[in-house]
């Protein structure tokens, strides 16, 4: 056996100090706070330890975002497992949150006093976009009838449109109420894919060589209604009125497939999600006039892909992002189209609210995931 002394110890103990140190470069800093970029990478899980405050995946890049948080408030997932998170809103009568599961054909609900999410309405028809109106009124796209729903107070459903010009709508993705009791909607073709409602029948826009075949799970709830199996129409922007007359409020550009729209907090401004940017327009009466280029959604060289948004009572849009990892999550713009903070999620996010009594926290539907924050600002929307 051999025997071991003080002077022995003391001697390799310090050969080996270089090696130790290189080994501790390559480590992080003790303390340092865990991020959806950092390796390994944070964990969201219920019961894991909660990240640093302030947040390091809340990115303040401008003082003024600082004034739109709160420091204590950290990242928090509240929900995982689904297909394709979507259409978050917030019902201030019921006090809960609503959200789509588009491709699993589910509406959810969040309970804001319990915070169980349970399911709402299934069969959901596909439903996509969600919002509701100033009276309260529950407003929903549904994809499978390519149409836009509004559900009254005692429980019926009214029609609101899923037509113009004596042709199908393509499949209304996401709305916003006016104050004037307007509604408006966009509508794109995404809603024609086989997941998320129902090819056309036969060669189409979203069925090239008609080799899909909307009969296939056809639950027969009459998608066959005349003309309402081909998408025929431009992706517009449309406008309904309270009498139920529909009209164009913004026609379709080439490269510029309308999604997400929401409103300025004084009714003044529609902007809209269209070709990977947000444009932002001035609505005169009925009419939008100026539509302009509000942001490229370009960050660090990066298209931080927008999908859905809502504005803030101050003027600023918090709009979702579908980017790589470190990008994915939320960008939030102040009203002249500046870039002044982000929010990364560990998954690409559609689209977002502000839920809660106060309409204080941000609600924010990733694809697989339920992300909430809460921040000092409230939503300027109902719902």
């Amino acid at each position: 056996m051999t025997k071991l002394n003080r002077r022995a110890l003391l001697a390799g103990a310090a050969a080996a100090l270089p090696a130790l140190a290189r080994a501790a470069d390559t480590k992080p800093e003790l303390g340092t706070p865990r991020s959806v970029v950092s390796e390994p990478p944070r964990d969201f899980s219920p019961g894991a330890p909660p990240a640093f405050n302030p947040d390091p995946d809340v990115l303040r890049l401008t003082p003024a975002f600082n004034g739109l948080l709160i420091g204590q408030e950290v990242i928090r997932r509240v929900h995982s497992g689904l297909h394709l998170a979507e259409g978050p809103a917030w019902s201030s009568l019921g006090q809960y949150a609503i959200f789509s599961d588009v491709k699993n054909d589910t509406l959810y609900r969040y309970i804001w006093e319990t915070g169980a999410v349970t399911v709402f309405k299934r069969p959901s028809f596909s439903t996509n976009g969600n919002s509701f109106d100033h009276q309260g009124r529950q407003l929903s796209t549904q994809d499978f009838f390519r149409r836009v729903v509004r559900w009254e107070a005692d429980g019926s459903m009214t029609v609101i449109a899923d037509s113009f010009d004596g042709k199908p709508l393509n499949s209304p993705n996401d709305l916003a109420p006016h104050r004037d009791g307007s509604v408006w909607f966009t509508d794109p073709q995404f809603g024609g894919n086989l997941a998320e409602g129902h090819p056309d029948d036969g060669e189409g826009p979203m069925n090239a060589s008609g080799v899909r075949d909307p009969a296939i799970g056809n639950t027969g709830v009459g998608i066959a209604k005349a003309g309402g199996m081909h998408q025929q129409l431009p992706m517009n922007v449309y406008r309904v009125d309270a009498s139920g007359k529909v009209e164009v409020a913004v026609p379709f550009e080439p490269g510029k497939a309308p999604n997400g729209i929401c409103f300025s907090p004084d009714y003044s401004k529609v902007y809209v999600i269209r070709g990977g940017g947000i444009s932002v327009g001035d609505i005169v009466g009925t009419k939008v006039q100026n539509l302009r280029v509000f942001t490229d959604c370009m960050v660090d060289g990066i298209k931080c892909g927008p999908d859905g948004m809502r504005a803030d009572r101050a003027g600023n849009i918090w709009c979702s992002s579908a980017a790589p990892l470190g990008y994915a999550g939320v960008t939030v713009w102040n009203p002249q189209g500046q870039l002044i903070g982000r929010i990364r999620l560990p998954e690409g996010c559609a689209n977002l609210c502000f839920a809660g009594p106060k309409r204080d926290h941000l609600f924010m539907a990733a694809t697989q995931s339920i992300y909430m924050l809460r921040v000092n600002i409230q939503g300027a929307a109902p719902g």
